[in-house]
């Protein structure tokens, strides 16, 4: 009966393994398309060449015999659009559940030059704690970036979801 229940629920949990998988790939793929990177043909290929699976066993051997998803990273370039921008832009307020962001953004010459953080996270001192740490660490990796696509910071998961909301938003009303 045990072994029973045993083999149930690892069948069970590769099915939602593999559903996870054959959903998520072509949503990486999106999202990565929407942040300005691009999918790789492999990433593209295995998501449209991965077999639907019907039953728990089917999604199983789909998961075992799919090649495995290889990302991207998108490189940054200034777009010929963004060249010669020049000026401070503010992004929208931002509401998190630990309280409101914004950022702004400094360009010269259509590159990013500095992002200042006009109101962080507030809720408690332990999310004052967090956005402080987390500032210092999203503007560097914006700097690098020049754009918004940077990952999060470990631990401040709605401070950096805040900043780069608000970050695009004063890109975009940059026309960057």
């Amino acid at each position: 009966m045990r072994k029973r229940a045993a083999a149930a629920a690892a069948t069970a949990s590769l099915s939602v393994l593999a559903i996870g998988w054959l959903v998520g790939t072509p949503a990486i793929a999106s999202l990565q398309d929407t942040l300005g990177g691009t999918a790789t043909d492999a990433t593209v290929s295995a998501a449209a060449s991965a077999p639907v699976a019907s039953t728990p066993a089917a999604a199983a051997t789909a998961t075992a015999t799919a090649a495995p998803a290889a990302t991207a990273t998108p490189t940054p370039t200034a777009t010929p659009a963004a060249a010669g921008i020049t000026g401070t832009f503010t992004g929208s307020v931002v509401a998190t559940r630990f309280g409101n962001m914004q950022v702004s953004v400094t360009l010269a010459d259509g590159t990013i030059t500095d992002v200042t953080a006009l109101q962080l996270t507030d809720k408690d001192s332990r999310s004052v704690q967090i956005s402080n740490r987390a500032a210092p660490v999203l503007k560097a990796e914006v700097l690098q970036a020049q754009s918004a696509a940077v990952a999060n910071v470990s631990g401040a998961t709605y401070t950096t979801q805040g900043y780069l909301t608000s970050l695009q938003a004063a890109l975009d009303a940059a026309g960057f």
